[in-house]
């Protein structure tokens, strides 16, 4: 077991330490050059605990470019070649210490997010290094908030032709598609939905996604539609958009008063036949894995699941 004194922490020099960083493997490796050249990560979000030369632990949190804050903490790995159980409590220290030093006492960390495999439960491997990282993380204050699915429609994939019942156009500005997202979260299903309603109001909680996540996408804002009874009534609406790494489905909701319909099935062939229609050779979404109707959907519309993911959340007060 490493002792105390014998773990070094700290943040890293700058880009040259990449190759120290990536001692440890995990999917996002390819991104951090770019992310670093960028501005969405930086070297003092990353941090390493060395037991001497020997990488132990790592943590990294990611950003968007414009803005001066992490966003998420979205690399958190500890050594897997040892039956040592302290290897969680080394994560647990480097977590600590990273989060001591980059995030305001103030404030509340940013969740934890973390890509495994579709059937991770299925192999003792896999199934150790997700709890591993959840048992570190649960002594520093977090909890688990959801699992997701991550998935993945390919170009070839059919697209349904448009429907007759409904029609699409652009959104009209930010208070339409804000009052529409504010509806829609009557009876989420969505955990990260939920857990913004336990903070404040469904307009609050609406207002914040557009600003906070909508407002990031580089992608024409008029790719996002609106759908509407032939008379014009809303039923709900889609964001397809561009991140900084792929074309996603960015959110999709039915209005309460026309779910159970099958619209949900129209709006996201929009959606998708939008980003299609741009040249996509991909197309990324996620949900709930509790939340069965969109999984279902999803599952329709020719998308297939390529990962889970894992969300760790911390409590509003630190």
């Amino acid at each position: 077991m490493v002792g105390r004194d014998d773990l070094t922490i700290r943040s890293l020099t700058g880009l040259e330490e990449l190759d120290l960083f990536c001692r440890l493997s995990y999917v996002l490796d390819g991104e951090l050059a770019e992310d670093l050249a960028a501005g969405r990560r930086r070297p003092e979000w990353m941090w390493v605990a060395l037991d001497g030369d020997r990488l132990a632990a790592r943590a990294a949190w990611w950003g968007c470019e414009k803005n001066g804050d992490p966003v998420v903490l979205d690399v958190f790995d500890i050594s897997d070649d040892s039956d040592d159980p302290g290897r969680i409590d080394i994560g647990v220290r480097l977590l600590e210490t990273a989060i001591a030093g980059v995030i305001s006492s103030d404030v509340r960390p940013p969740d934890y997010i973390r890509f495994i495999p579709p059937d991770w439960r299925d192999y003792d491997k896999a199934r150790q290094i997700v709890e591993d990282r959840q048992v570190a993380l649960e002594q520093v204050g977090a909890r688990l908030l959801v699992e997701r699915l991550r998935l993945e429609w390919r170009s070839g994939t059919p697209i349904p032709a448009p429907s007759a019942r409904l029609a699409f156009r652009p959104v009209t500005d930010r208070a339409e598609l804000v009052e529409l997202m504010t509806q829609v979260l009557d009876g989420t299903l969505d955990a990260h939905s939920r857990e913004a309603l336990s903070r404040g109001s469904s307009g609050q909680a609406a207002a914040e996604q557009y600003d906070g996540e909508f407002m990031s996408y580089s992608s024409p804002r008029d790719w996002w539609r609106v759908a509407t009874l032939p008379d014009g009534e809303p039923v709900g609406f889609v964001i397809p958009a561009r991140n900084d790494y792929n074309p996603i489905i960015a959110y999709l909701g039915v209005l309460p008063q026309h779910r159970g319909r099958g619209y949900v099935d129209d709006i996201l062939a929009e959606g998708t036949r939008t980003l299609a229609a741009n040249d996509a050779p991909r197309i990324r979404a996620s949900t709930d894995l509790a939340n069965v109707p969109m999984a279902n959907a999803f599952q329709r519309a020719g998308y297939a699941v390529h990962q889970r993911q894992i969300d760790m959340t911390w409590a509003r007060e630190r």
